[in-house]
């Protein structure tokens, strides 16, 4: 297996633990990509010349940015529905930790002038994906935040899936040409599960990395006894946004409901 697929498990220090950037040739996914780990009482400012956002994983935090304040509390990233802060190249924002908290930070390079939004977890498209199909086999929620029905000006997807122990996620196996960021939490913390990348298999774990930017598919299980959580980052290309993937049509059957009594053993 190509190592540089996945980075971690890893543990984070408190501070910007950095995973990629825009300029590593060896994954090449167009963005930066961190965990911003804080304890109570910590503040973190950043401005720069890039598109960022900021993901609430865990904890409370005030979110600042031109002259806005807003508490943000989220117990955890599997019951509750994601913080984002987003904000384009130039703003100034400031992160400050009214707990111990844990914030995913994205970035890129963007043109485009937009305003900045504090995304609310209700506005999280909240959607349970695979229901009624493969006998449940691959049921699980996606979250979209971030994507190009919602911000069009932007050139990132930014979205979690939560996946149920023993089931499948990302499925049936899809492919894209925009470059994509996987990461995981697992519950309990000692969970595993693996990501398929094309033809390979790499093993999952709490704080795991997995870079897609190969066009490889990249369907993901979950071990029984475990749920998984992960954020999927997305990277727009230029003139070719992410938008929907391709689907291997091998495989695309297995959606059709009317089909089920084609699976075995037959369904009595």
């Amino acid at each position: 297996m190509d190592k540089r697929h996945i980075r971690g498990p890893r543990s984070y220090d408190y501070g910007y633990n950095e995973i990629t950037t825009m300029g590593d040739k060896e994954v090449n996914s167009l963005m930066d990509f961190g965990i911003l780990k804080l304890k109570e009482g910590d503040v973190y400012t950043e401005k720069l010349p890039l598109e960022r956002g900021y993901l609430l994983i865990s904890g409370k935090v005030v979110f600042e940015w031109e002259g806005n304040s807003r508490e943000a509390d989220r117990p955890n990233c599997f019951d509750y529905c994601p913080w984002i802060l987003h904000v384009p190249s130039g703003t100034e924002i400031s992160i400050t930790a009214l707990s111990e908290a844990e914030v995913l930070i994205q970035r890129t390079d963007n043109e485009n002038t937009f305003p900045s939004k504090l995304w609310l977890p209700e506005e999280c498209r909240n959607e349970n994906r695979g229901a009624g199909t493969m006998r449940e086999a691959s049921t699980r929620i996606v979250r979209t935040v971030i994507d190009y029905s919602t911000a069009p000006y932007s050139n990132m997807v930014m979205g979690e899936v939560i996946g149920f122990p023993g089931k499948w996620s990302s499925y049936p196996p899809h492919w894209h040409p925009q470059p994509e960021i996987y990461f995981y939490k697992f519950l309990p913390e000692n969970g595993y599960g693996f990501a398929e990348l094309g033809e390979d298999v790499v093993k999952t774990h709490t704080n795991s990395t997995v870079f897609i930017c190969d066009k490889e598919t990249h369907p993901q299980t979950t071990a029984p006894g475990y749920a998984m959580w992960y954020y999927w980052g997305i990277r727009h290309l230029e003139g070719n946004p992410y938008i929907t993937p391709v689907f291997i049509d091998e495989h695309l059957w297995v959606t059709d409901p009317d089909k089920e009594k084609d699976f075995w053993p037959p369904e009595k």
